[in-house]
């Protein structure tokens, strides 16, 4: 039996998609999720996901960096993205990464479905419109540059973009724990508070967890006075 993660903010798609690849795939048991933190805790907490199918858009800060450090904690699991944009940059972007696939939302759900079997197959799926003539010919660009790019001014209103879980380790990260003890103190694993921590530091737009930390004790005393 394969083990599917579907990741989207959107509940409609979710369920869409869901039924399609239950329809369409014997034997598949899929876990839902509608924000990064959930993602995390399934990969977690469910023993051996097979895929892991990510909205870049879903709340969650899912960035080049924070999908590099997700494929090295969980490399047993394969994963791919689903969105809506079906530029040339942005799927060779995705698969420069690491990325075992790139689905379009767009697309049928026979082909769907034919791209979920070749990612779970071991292969790479690249959707036929790739091969389309495009007058986007950027080089690669970090994923997702467009939507967000880097910050030259940060604000404290800015953690409020923080998942509830990512608040909680940048709490323990502003008192000088350690990932281990961060996971020690929230009950995870090391790697997924890496995750988080890394997540964290690129949604901020600081370069480390001292400025995190003034950040965060910045926003405190504005909203205690």
């Amino acid at each position: 039996m394969y083990r599917i993660v579907i990741a989207d903010d959107h509940g409609l798609y979710r369920r869409g998609l869901r039924l399609a690849l239950m329809a369409g795939i014997p034997s598949v048991e899929i876990f839902e999720a509608a924000c990064f933190d959930a993602v995390v805790n399934l990969l977690e907490e469910q023993a051996s996901i097979d895929l892991a199918i990510l909205d870049l858009n879903m709340p969650g800060l899912f960035n080049q960096e924070v999908l590099s450090d997700v494929l090295a904690a969980y490399p047993d699991t394969r994963f791919a993205i689903v969105s809506g944009d079906d530029s040339r940059s942005e799927i060779l972007t995705a698969l420069s990464i690491g990325l075992h696939g790139y689905i379009v939302k767009s697309q049928k759900d026979e082909e769907v479905v034919l791209a979920v079997n070749e990612i779970l197959a071991g292969r790479i799926y690249v959707p036929a419109l790739l091969s389309r003539t495009s007058a986007d010919q950027r080089s690669y660009a970090a994923l997702p540059s467009a939507r967000n790019p880097i910050r030259q001014r940060v604000g404290s209103s800015d953690l409020g973009r923080l998942t509830s879980r990512q608040r909680d380790v940048l709490k323990l990260m502003a008192e000088g724990y350690s990932n281990k003890e961060i996971a020690r103190n929230l009950d995870i694993a090391e790697a997924t508070t890496k995750i988080h921590a890394a997540a964290i530091l690129r949604e901020l737009g600081v370069r480390n967890r001292t400025e995190a930390a003034v950040l965060l004790q910045t926003w405190l005393s504005r909203n205690v006075s």
